[in-house]
């Protein structure tokens, strides 16, 4: 639950300069290796792919999809892990269609410090995007209202992900 705390101030700059952050040398090898000092938000896993919570989301359901393999760039990934990540992003898509009925999406990577990777492991990210989503706080005040209970999100999206899955 610590891992929401900070969700609702405008404090992810303090976050991608490395402050707030929990002492490991991967935060994603900390989420695959289950380290306690990690929060733990994965919503899904497969063979070869983890799906988890944005720790920082711009939107209720914001996925960080990333390789088990500790890998920096896109072009690292094996043919049999670009086909195993396609199907995921498929599989992700859909479990947020469902929940969620978002109006489009915006899904990339982000590689290299310049690029604003803030973790140096390849992830992909999934962000739902709805209609008439910036609000009069967001603007003004630099803070970013969620809708939604990040807590009630991740529990929605783990079930959603085991019936999707089978």
């Amino acid at each position: 639950m610590s891992a929401w705390k900070n969700l609702f101030t405008p404090n992810k700059m303090a976050y991608v300069r490395g402050k707030n952050r929990p002492d490991v040398e991967c935060i994603l090898c900390g989420i695959i290796s289950g380290d306690e000092r990690v929060e733990k938000l994965e919503v899904y896993q497969s063979e070869l792919f983890f799906v988890s919570l944005n720790l920082y989301p711009y939107t209720p359901g914001h996925l960080i999809v990333f390789p088990e393999r500790h890998i920096l760039d896109v072009r690292e990934l094996t043919s049999g892990e670009v086909e195993q990540l396609h199907d995921v992003q498929k599989l992700c898509l859909n479990v947020l269609d469902k929940l969620y009925s978002p109006r489009g999406y915006n899904i990339g990577y982000n590689i290299g410090s310049a690029a604003g990777a803030s973790i140096q492991h390849l992830h992909l990210h999934i962000v739902p995007r709805y209609q008439r989503e910036l609000g009069f706080i967001d603007i003004i005040g630099g803070a970013k209202i969620i809708v939604e209970d990040p807590n009630k999100t991740q529990y929605r999206l783990r079930e959603a992900f085991r019936e999707n899955s089978r």
